[in-house]
C-alpha cells in the first residue's frame, strides 16, 4: 500500500481508506471495506457542515483497530480551530466507527454531519483489473437502517449502515444534527454491517473465516499470541520491534478457513492476497515453526483437505496436486475466474511435503503424519506423474487455461520473470531450478516419513533413489560452466535460460546442490550483481531484463533472503547467511519492524535507505515470516532426534541475541547467541553509512 493509505485488518475482512478515515472512490487505489473477496464499502466520506476534515495525527492502535485525529475543513496558521474531532475504526465482523467531537469553545454549536455512502460490491478481482459488474444494485432505508445491496441470479450481498444517535437516513447516505455545549464533547457509532446470505445448508461450506469476536477479545486473542511465542532479548532495539512487530503481522493475516476448528491458516497479504494461497501459506509456516507451529498444522490438514483429485483444464487441477489459491468472491462462484481453488502453482505441491516432514521433526506429531500418508503419497505421484511435462524428470509448467490461467507457475510469477541473459522469453514448458530443488527434498524427507510412520521401507528406499537420480542430473543438465552458476529453468527444448537469479539460493535449502559447485554460487549470490548490501536481488543486474524496481526481475524479497540465508547456513557459510540477515533486518528498521513485500534492488552504498516498490503489499505474510527464519538461522537452530541444536552465527552489529521458550517435541527450550566480537572472530560488518546499528 501507498503512504497516502491507513490499512486495518481482521483475518479476510479489511479496510483501506485514506489519511482522513475517508473510503473515496478512487480508479488507482484499493479504498474499501472488504470481506470475504467483496468490496461492501466502496464509499464512506465524512463531512461537518459540508466540509472535509484535515488529519492532525494518526495512531495505529492494533492491526483491528485505528484512531485519526481531525479537525474540520482547511487549517492555516492564522486560524485555530475551536473542534477536535476523533474518528476510532475497529473491525468486528464489519466496521464500526466511533466518532467522538470535542467542542473547545466558549460558545455552543450547531452541526450538520453527513456520511456519503455507497457499496459496489466489486469483486476483489475487479477492482483489480477494473472490470464492471452484471448483476443488480438495489438500496433501500429499512426501520433506520440503510441497505445497499446486490444481487446476481441467487448471489446476494448486502451492507447494512447504522448509527446510534438519532440519523436522517437516505439512499446516499445519513446526516445527524448535533448540537455540543461549551467545552463538551458528542459521541456516537456508526456500522456498516455485511449480510452475506447463503443457500440454505451451505453457509459453512461457502464462508470462510473465523466467529466474530469482540474488541475486548481481540485484544486478548493478541496478547496470548504474543505471549505464546518466544520471548526475544537483544541488545539491537530495531531486532526487537521487527520481531514483535513480525508476530503482530501474522496475527493479524491469520485466518480460519472452512474445516480448521477455529485454528488458523495465514492469509498472503494486503491488500490482494487476503486468502488462502498454497505456497504462500507453506512458506510462512516453515518460517513461523520455532514460534508457532500450530499454523504448520492447519496448513497442512486444510491443503490435504483441498488436494487435487480430478484432471480440470479450467483450474489446472489434477490428482495429487496442492492449490495455489481459493477465493470465494462473485467471480469466482460463476466461474468467470477459476479459483475454487486454483491449482496453477508447480512448487506447492513438493513443498507440502517438505512442511510436512519439517514440522514432524519440530514438533514430534506423528498423528498428523499418519493422517495425511494417502495425500503425502498422492503428492509424489503428482511430482512423478503428472509434473513432469517433457518426459525428463523434471518438473516443469505450462499452463492449461490459456484464459486466466498464470502462465509462470513457480514463485516468481509475473509474466516476464523467467527470461536468458539477452532477455528473450522461452518457450514453454519451463522448468526452473528451484522447483527441483524443492522436489528433491520432498522425496528424501517423504522416504523419512514412509520408514519411520508408514512401515514403507521399499518406498523409502524408492524415492531415496529417485532423489540420487534427480540431483545427479540436476547438477549436470542446469550446470552453466563458462560462468560458473546454475542456469534460471530449462526451456521446452531442455536448453538452458540463462540469466542469474536468486532462484539458485533455494538450491541451499533444498541440499540439491553438489558441495563441489556450492562456492561458486555462493559467490556469484553475495557479488554485487546480485547482493545490494540490503539483500540479493531477484535478478542480477547484469541481466537484460534488470530493473531494480521490476516486480520479480531486480527487487529484492525478504522472503527470498530468508530462504537463501538459511541454505548458506546448511551448507557451511554462517558470515555469508549473516550479511543477508544484517541487511533484512537493517532494512527492516527503516520500516518501523513491518518488512514490505519487496524492496527496491538499489544498491546500498547508493542510498542511506532501502527505497520502496511502489505496489508492495505490506503486511505480507512470508515477510512478517522472514525475521523469524532469519532469526532461526543466525542462531543456527535444528532439531535432531529430541534435541534442540543451537549453533550461532551473528552478524556483527548484534552482539547478543537470546531467543527463551523455543516450543517442540523437546517442550520449551532457550537459545543464546553471541556477536563475532565477543566470540573473538571476524564478520559482517555492517555497511559506513548504515544509520540503524547502534
Amino acid at each position: 500500500m501507498s503512504e497516502n493509505q491507513v490499512g486495518i485488518l481482521d483475518g479476510t475482512t479489511f479496510m483501506v481508506c485514506d489519511r482522513t478515515g475517508d473510503i473515496v472512490p478512487s480508479p488507482d487505489a484499493p479504498h474499501g471495506l472488504f470481506a470475504h473477496d467483496t468490496r461492501l464499502l466502496s464509499k464512506w466520506v465524512l463531512t461537518i457542515n459540508g466540509e472535509r476534515l484535515t488529519t492532525l495525527s494518526i495512531d495505529d492502535v492494533n492491526y483491528f483497530e485505528n484512531r485519526f485525529y481531525l479537525v474540520p475543513g482547511g487549517q492555516d496558521v492564522y486560524v485555530n480551530s475551536t473542534l477536535a474531532v476523533r474518528r476510532r475504526h475497529t473491525l468486528d465482523t464489519g466496521l464500526h466507527e466511533d466518532l467522538t467531537i470535542l467542542n473547545n469553545d466558549r460558545q455552543p454549536v450547531d452541526l450538520t454531519l453527513r456520511v456519503e455512502a455507497d457499496a459496489d460490491f466489486a469483486d476483489l478481482f475487479e477492482v483489480k483489473d477494473a472490470t464492471r459488474k452484471q448483476g443488480r444494485h438495489y438500496r433501500r432505508v429499512d426501520d433506520g437502517r440503510l441497505v445497499l445491496g446486490y444481487e446476481r441470479e441467487r448471489f446476494r450481498r448486502e451492507t447494512i449502515i447504522s448509527a446510534s444517535a438519532p440519523a436522517e437516513l437516505d439512499d446516499d447516505g445519513l446526516t445527524l444534527k448535533v448540537h455540543i455545549e461549551p467545552h463538551s464533547r458528542w459521541s456516537a457509532r456508526l456500522s456498516a454491517l455485511p449480510d452475506l446470505p447463503m443457500p440454505r445448508g451451505l453457509e459453512r461450506l461457502t464462508i470462510p473465516g473465523r466467529a466474530a469476536r469482540t474488541g475486548r477479545d481481540k485484544h486478548r486473542d493478541l496478547l496470548e499470541w504474543l505471549d505464546q511465542a518466544p520471548r526475544l532479548e537483544s541488545d539491537w532495539e530495531p531486532l526487537r520491534s521487527t520481531y514483535r512487530q513480525s508476530l503482530i503481522d501474522l496475527a493479524a493475516l491469520r485466518f480460519s478457513p472452512f474445516l480448521a476448528d477455529d485454528k488458523s491458516v495465514p492469509a498472503a497479504g494486503l491488500p490482494w492476497f487476503m486468502s488462502l494461497f498454497g505456497r504462500d501459506s507453506i512458506f510462512t509456516s516453515l518460517q513461523a515453526l520455532p514460534f508457532a507451529p500450530e499454523l504448520a498444522a492447519t496448513t497442512l490438514r486444510v491443503l490435504a483437505f483441498r488436494q487435487g483429485s480430478r484432471v480440470d483444464d479450467f483450474r489446472e487441477e489434477e490428482p495429487g496436486r496442492i492449490l495455489h489459491e481459493m477465493r470465494y468472491g462473485e467471480m469466482s462462484i460463476f466461474e468467470e475466474t477459476p479459483h475454487t481453488p486454483y491449482f496453477g502453482s508447480a512448487d506447492s505441491t513438493p513443498l507440502f511435503l517438505v512442511l510436512l516432514d519439517e514440522y514432524e521433526l519440530w514438533t514430534g506429531d506423528a498423528d498428523l503424519v499418519r493422517s495425511v500418508e494417502q495425500e503425502a503419497r498422492a503428492a509424489i505421484d503428482w511430482i512423478n506423474d503428472y509434473a513432469d511435462l517433457t518426459g525428463n524428470g523434471y518438473i516443469s509448467y505450462e499452463r492449461r487455461n490459456t484464459k486466466n490461467g498464470l502462465e509462470n507457475q513457480c514463485w516468481k510469477d509475473s509474466w516476464d520473470s523467467i527470461s536468458y541473459r539477452d532477455g528473450r522469453l522461452p518457450a514453454f514448458p519451463r522448468a526452473t531450478c528451484e522447483l527441483q530443488g524443492y522436489a528433491y527434498d520432498a522425496k528424501l524427507r517423504t522416504a523419512r516419513l514412509a520408514r519411520m510412520f508408514w512401515n514403507d521401507p521399499a518406498y523409502a528406499d524408492r524415492l531415496e533413489r529417485e532423489a540420487a537420480d534427480l540431483k545427479r542430473r540436476f547438477n549436470r543438465d542446469f550446470w552453466i560452466a563458462d560462468g560458473g552458476y546454475m542456469a534460471l529453468a530449462l526451456d521446452g527444448d531442455g536448453r538452458q535460460v540463462d540469466a542469474m537469479s536468486s532462484n539458485m539460493g533455494h538450491l541451499l535449502w533444498s541440499g540439491i546442490l553438489e558441495v563441489q559447485k556450492a562456492a561458486a554460487v555462493v559467490r556469484h549470490l553475495m557479488s554485487p550483481a546480485l547482493f545490494s548490501g540490503w539483500g540479493v536481488r531477484t535478478l542480477a543486474d547484469s541481466e537484460a531484463r534488470y530493473n531494480p524496481i521490476g516486480y520479480h526481475v531486480g527487487t529484492i524479497w525478504p522472503f527470498d533472503n530468508s530462504f537463501i540465508a538459511w541454505g548458506l547456513r546448511r551448507y557451511g557459510y554462517p558470515d555469508e547467511a549473516a550479511r543477508i540477515a544484517a541487511g533484512i533486518l537493517d532494512a527492516a528498521a527503516f520500516y518501523d519492524g513491518r518488512l514490505p513485500e519487496a524492496f527496491a534492488g538499489t544498491a546500498r552504498a547508493e542510498t542511506r535507505y532501502p527505497v520502496n516498490y511502489p505496489t508492495a503489499c505490506s503486511p505480507q505474510a512470508w515477510s512478517a515470516g522472514a525475521p523469524l527464519l532469519l532469526l532461526r538461522t543466525m542462531l543456527g537452530l535444528r532439531s535432531v532426534g529430541d534435541d534442540l541444536v543451537i549453533r550461532p552465527a551473528l552478524p556483527a552489529n548484534l552482539d547478543f541475541v537470546a531467543l527463551l521458550d523455543i516450543p517442540g517435541r523437546w517442550g520449551r527450550l532457550d537459545a543464546y547467541g553471541r556477536g563475532p566480537a565477543a566470540n573473538g572472530r571476524r564478520g559482517y560488518q555492517p555497511a559506513p553509512q548504515q544509520l540503524s546499528a547502534p
